[in-house]
């Protein structure tokens, strides 16, 4: 993906880093490829990277439009979507990460999320904002107001009234 935001955790140990986050149409085009959205006319973010342990905590806000196409009409329309951002990234071999060596892992579902690890030192922070537009989009888009009207076949269609048309002529 070209749109692509940096943050080293060096960067991150200094003090909080506040970015405003805006991709350009191109970048904006090539995330809805991505997405298999029909188009992202408008997309922004706002996050704070923050120290936290021997990593960063990431928290912010975006939102933005998706233009999707509708499963019933099979029509483009728009929607206003948006999210929040909170996750925690550590580097690699950090005492912090989460290991799961053939062990068991405790997961508290009301608890935070375990850490990302991170390939190197540095945080794609751009590639966490796309993930959670992902996780905010609609897999089964619906257009508002589209209705599904299902209507079953009236006449019978099983295997027998087939049969029973072939034995008596006025069926």
């Amino acid at each position: 993906m070209t749109w692509s935001v940096i943050v080293k955790l060096h960067e991150v140990a200094r003090g909080p880093v506040r970015l405003d986050l805006e991709p350009t149409a191109e970048q904006r085009a090539e995330i809805a490829r991505t997405l298999k959205l029909q188009s992202l006319p408008v997309f922004k973010a706002q996050v704070m990277v923050k120290p936290w342990l021997d990593g960063a905590e990431l928290a912010g806000r975006f939102d933005g439009m998706v233009e999707q196409i509708c499963g019933i009409t099979l029509e483009p329309f728009q929607q206003d979507i948006w999210g929040a951002i909170d996750l925690r990234v550590v580097p690699p071999g950090s005492p912090h990460a989460t290991t799961t060596d053939g062990g068991e892992v405790e997961l508290d579902p009301d608890g935070p999320d375990a850490p990302d690890v991170l390939e190197s030192d540095a945080i794609d922070v751009a590639a966490y904002v796309v993930e959670h537009l992902a996780l905010e989009i609609d897999p089964f888009p619906r257009k508002p107001g589209a209705t599904f009207e299902y209507q079953a076949p009236e006449a019978e269609t099983s295997p027998f009234a087939a049969l029973k048309k072939l034995t008596d002529p006025k069926a």
